[in-house]
């Protein structure tokens, strides 16, 4: 591979790893932005860096033929690196501002930051790509570029209005914030139709959603962690939360679902923030069956039951006897456990 080649490469690497850990910021601040202009802007801006990713993904693939071990790895640990502060940032993003409102808002002002860096990428890589010859990724980079563009503008055009609903809730107190309006809202919404659907077909269509349903977990942890970081008091589980210990507190946390759980690590973070709430939070909620697990009803989490997976099984129920206790659940539980 000639060093010109090498260098467009490592360009497009950068380019690479700079989108695949957008899609998850994205997927964070979808979650918790109301419908909207905004919000339509998000989602299509989202599918265009999923687009943008797996085009530039085909270039390297394109370019990479007798590329040497030493460059994947190189590769591979930028976009690593990348999803990492993506996937790092998100529960931030989740949780800051005094407001609904203002939690939008700063997500957009962050959101031009980033396309402003998305642009500037863009823009060397055409400029290197032209400047040695390769017209298909010169092409490529100045597509891409287009498309980021006309994002930070979009962008641009919507921070006077957040900034507008920010005074209005704020200052003025008339909050247009609505929780129900979100993206994890809307998902949770359309995973209980589905689910009303899935009920009145055959056990087979049944099993078909539940394993349908573990590919696209999390929406339950999100909608906990949207209403924790808006909460009072009186909405967690626990009661008269801000008066207990944090010893009696850490009692009580086994007792609640995941989308509880979520909703307390939020209110916690932005109240006491006491680190052994935190932590032992972070160890109930790496113990569901799989992931997703809470956003399952019985009728399909028996229907993954009758898969037949001995040690599945046995996490379902040691999960339930924890948490829920459901007698459907624990009852198909044991009867695979018996029988395996």
């Amino acid at each position: 591979m000639s060093r010109s080649t090498q260098k467009v490469v490592q360009y497009l690497n950068e380019a690479h790893a700079s989108e695949v850990g957008l899609v998850s910021v994205l997927r964070s601040q979808i979650a918790m932005t109301p419908r909207g202009s905004y919000r339509d802007g998000l989602e299509k801006h989202l599918n265009e860096t999923r687009d943008h990713a797996r085009r530039v993904q085909k270039r390297l693939g394109e370019l990479e033929q007798g590329r040497n071990p030493l460059q994947v790895l190189v590769g591979f640990t930028e976009m690593l690196v990348s999803q990492s502060l993506a996937l790092g940032k998100t529960p931030f993003d989740l949780v800051r501002g005094t407001s609904g409102e203002e939690k939008v808002l700063k997500n957009a002002k962050d959101a031009c930051a980033t396309e402003a860096l998305e642009i500037a990428t863009y823009t060397a890589l055409e400029r290197l790509a032209g400047k040695v010859g390769d017209e298909q990724t010169r092409k490529l980079a100045a597509s891409i570029r287009g498309d980021e563009e006309r994002m930070l503008e979009r962008i641009r055009r919507e921070i006077p209005k957040l900034t507008d609903a920010v005074v209005g809730a704020d200052i003025e107190g008339e909050s247009s914030y609505d929780l129900a309006q979100t993206g994890a809202a809307d998902a949770a919404r359309e995973v209980g139709r589905e689910v009303k659907q899935a009920a009145r077909k055959s056990q087979s269509q049944a099993k078909r959603t539940a394993r349908q349903a573990r590919k696209v977990p999390g929406v339950a942890r999100a909608e906990g962690q949207i209403k924790g970081a808006v909460a009072s008091e009186a909405d967690l589980a626990i009661g008269r939360y801000d008066s207990l210990t944090a010893e009696a507190v850490v009692s009580k946390l086994p007792e609640l679902s995941q989308i509880d759980l979520a909703k307390i690590d939020s209110y916690e973070r932005k109240n006491q923030n006491r680190a052994t709430v935190l932590s032992r939070i972070r160890t109930l909620r790496g113990q569901e069956p799989w992931p997703g697990y809470e956003e399952l009803t019985v009728a399909e989490i028996v229907a993954v039951l009758d898969e037949g997976d001995e040690q599945r099984a046995k996490d379902v129920l040691r999960y339930e006897r924890a948490h829920k206790n459901r007698a459907g659940v624990i009852t198909s539980a044991e009867h695979e456990t018996a029988n395996a």
